[in-house]
C-alpha cells in the first residue's frame, strides 16, 4: 500500500493542528476503573513485537483492538491477527492513529529509527507508550521522548525487560546496601556474534519486494533505498547507520541498565571511543567506549569510569576487574562492579557473583523477586504503581548510550557532553549527530 499525501502528511500537520489530534484523547478517561479494560495497538508484530503484544496482552484489564506492520506475512500481522481476530488491521501506522478513539496505549516495537516518530505522534494523542529499546534513534529524540511523556502525562515504559528479572533486581538490591562497598569503576560488554551487517558496503542493485512487504512504509523516516532481500527487513536493519545503533545500541539498554539502576547514574560528562574506522552506512564490528560520570552517593570519588567493550568474543582486560580471580570464566555478557569491599560480576543474565568469594560466602544475601515488566506497564496505566522503565529514566540511558555511537564515529576523539544544553560541545562535528535528519513530509512533531 502507497499511503496517501494526507497520510504523508501527517505529522507535520500535526505540528500545526494540535487541538485536531487531542480531540481522540477527550473521550477516554487518562486512569483506568478497576472493572475497565485498556484498549491497545500494537505497531510491529514481528520478533519482539510478538513476544511484546502477548507480555501487555497478558494482563487481563488489556484489550487488543488493533495491531499494525508493513508485513502482512504469518510471520508478522497475519500470526496477530490469528491470535487476535477481533482487532482492526493495517500497514501505515498514522492510519491507525487517525481511527483511535478506543486507543488508549500503543506498543511500539518497530526498527529502532521508528521508535520516536511513532511514539511521539502516540503521546501526542494522549495515549500511554510501551515502547522497545533502545528508546530511540537519536540523542535529540530520547530527550524529546522524555519531555514528551512529562508534558502529556503519558505513562510510558522502555522494553528493556530484564530490568524487571530477579537477576538485575538482585544486583541493584546489593549495591544499595554496600554490600561491595563504594563502586571505583565499572566495565561493561557485549561479545556475542551478531546476525546482522557490520562493516560492511551497502549492497548494489535491488530485488523484487515480496507481496506481502510495504517496502515505501517500511523505510519510514529514512532515506529511500532500493529493497534487497534479507538484507534490511525483517533483521538484519541492526548493522545499518540508517535504521540500527550498532551492537552498542543493541544491548546498551539492557547491560548498562542494572549498572545505572544500581549507581543512580545521571549523563556522562566525557567520553572516548576505541574503534576501526567506519563504512559510510554501517557500523563497526568492534568497539570501547570510555566514559566519565559525576560521581554518586554508591561510588567511590567525585566522578566514576563506565568502559564499555563490544565486538566477538570481546571481554574487559582481567587486571581491571579488581578481585575477581583468573581462572573465573567471564559470561558472554555483563558488567562487573568493582568496589571498595569486593568485585561484583553482573552476568546477562544470571544472579551476581560476587567476589573474593570466602568473603562473602557466610553472608546472607537475599534474592529479589522478579516482576512482570509487561502488565506493570498496563497496571500503571490503570493508576496501579508506576513503572520502573518510564522515559524520564529511559530516556537518559538512552541518550548515554547512543552517545557512545556518536563517539565510534570520531574514534580517538574525547567528546566533551553538557547534558543541560544537549549538545558536545569540543566537537561540533559530533554534535551534529545529537540530531538527525528526517524523509520530507514525515518529521516528527516535537515538544
Amino acid at each position: 500500500m502507497v499511503a496517501s499525501p494526507d497520510r504523508r502528511s501527517f505529522l507535520k500537520t500535526a505540528a500545526v493542528a494540535g487541538t485536531a489530534l487531542a480531540l481522540p484523547a477527550l473521550q477516554y478517561s487518562r486512569v483506568y476503573g478497576a472493572n475497565s479494560r485498556m484498549g491497545i495497538a500494537s505497531v510491529g508484530t514481528g520478533g519482539k513485537g510478538w513476544s511484546d503484544l502477548l507480555g501487555v496482552a497478558a494482563s487481563p484489564h488489556v484489550e487488543v483492538v488493533a495491531l499494525c506492520d508493513i508485513d502482512s506475512s504469518k510471520e508478522h500481522l497475519g500470526r496477530a491477527a490469528e491470535r487476535y481476530p477481533a482487532a482492526r488491521q493495517y500497514a501505515d501506522w498514522r492510519k491507525l492513529l487517525d481511527e483511535s478513539q478506543d486507543i488508549q496505549g500503543v506498543l511500539v516495537s518497530t526498527p529502532d529509527f521508528m521508535h520516536a516518530p511513532i511514539s511521539m505522534a502516540a503521546m501526542h494523542q494522549k495515549m500511554h507508550v510501551f515502547c522497545q529499546k533502545p528508546l530511540t534513534h537519536s540523542v535529540h529524540e530520547a530527550r524529546q521522548m522524555r519531555l514528551a511523556a512529562a508534558k502529556y502525562d503519558a505513562v510510558t515504559q522502555m522494553c528493556n525487560q530484564i530490568q524487571s528479572h530477579s537477576a538485575y533486581r538482585t544486583a541493584v538490591r546489593r549495591v544499595h546496601e554496600g554490600v561491595i562497598g563504594k563502586v571505583k569503576s565499572v566495565h561493561a560488554w557485549q561479545g556475542g556474534n551478531p546476525r546482522w551487517p557490520r562493516h560492511l558496503a551497502r549492497p548494489t542493485g535491488s530485488d523484487p519486494v515480496p507481496s506481502h512487504v510495504d517496502w515505501d512504509l517500511w523505510q519510514g523516516v529514512a532515506p529511500r533505498r532500493p529493497y534487497k532481500a534479507d538484507m534490511y527487513h525483517a533483521f538484519r536493519w541492526r548493522g545499518w547507520q540508517d535504521y540500527g545503533t550498532g551492537q552498542l545500541g543493541d544491548f546498551g539498554c539492557h547491560i548498562l541498565d542494572p549498572v545505572f539502576k544500581a549507581l543512580q547514574l545521571t549523563a556522562p560528562t566525557k567520553l572516548v571511543a576505541e574503534a576501526p574506522a567506519m563504512y559510510p552506512e554501517s557500523w563497526t564490528d568492534w568497539a570501547t567506549v570510555r566514559y566519565v560520570f559525576p560521581g554518586t552517593q554508591y561510588t567511590a570519588a567525585d566522578t566514576i569510569p563506565v568502559t564499555w567493550y563490544d565486538g566477538v568474543d570481546v571481554r574487559p582486560p582481567r587486571e581491571a576487574l579488581g578481585d575477581v580471580p583468573q581462572d573465573y570464566k567471564l559470561p558472554g555478557a555483563g558488567s562487573v562492579l568493582v568496589g571498595e569491599k569486593g568485585s561484583m560480576v553482573i552476568p546477562h543474565y544470571a544472579q551476581p557473583v560476587m567476589f573474593p568469594e570466602e568473603r562473602f560466602a557466610s553472608q546472607d544475601l537475599p534474592v529479589v523477586e522478579s516482576v512482570n515488566h509487561y502488565t506493570q506497564w498496563a497496571d500503571a496505566c490503570r493508576g496501579e504503581g508506576k513503572t520502573t522503565s518510564h522515559f524520564d529514566y529511559a530516556g537518559p540511558l538512552t541518550e548515554t548510550v547512543l552517545l557512545g555511537t556518536i563517539a565510534v564515529r570520531f574514534a580517538g576523539q574525547p567528546l566533551e557532553w553538557n547534558a543541560d544544553a544537549a549538545q558536545v560541545t569540543n566537537l561540533p562535528p559530533a554534535d551534529a549527530y545529537v540530531r538527525k535528519a528526517y524523509r520530507p513530509g514525515w518529521e516528527p512533531t516535537w515538544v
